[in-house]
């Protein structure tokens, strides 16, 4: 009977890991995904910040090439790059959060990682 709650509870214990991972992994995925989308705003804003603002531009806006000035892209790309920046920062709180959590998790149940 004992060792059918120890089974059981390592068992709980494994889950509750794998959970705390598949988490840290999805969050780390979004920073990923978001760092590289930051980068690409700030590229190609540094490429039109010598241009002319009356020049033509295209935009895409939901699967649609819309013929933009650089007047009116440059501010929607900077409002956008700030809303990325916000994200992750958000999202790099987030994955801190998580990971503390998760540490207590491990001294609170004594648990020791031996394979990664």
């Amino acid at each position: 009977m004992a060792q059918e709650i120890t089974q059981k509870k390592k068992q709980e214990l494994q889950s509750q890991y794998t959970m705390y991972k598949t988490n840290l992994e999805q969050i780390a995925r979004k920073l990923g995904d978001v760092e590289q989308e930051l980068e690409e705003h700030c590229l190609v804003l540094e490429s039109l910040k010598n241009l002319p603002v009356d020049r033509k531009c295209f935009r895409m806006i939901n699967g649609v090439l819309v013929e933009r000035t650089l007047q009116d892209v440059i501010p929607a790309l900077k409002t956008n790059s700030e809303g990325l920046k916000q994200v992750l920062n958000d999202l790099v709180k987030q994955f801190n959060i998580k990971q503390a959590e998760m540490n207590d998790w491990k001294k609170k149940n004594n648990i020791q990682v031996v394979q990664q």
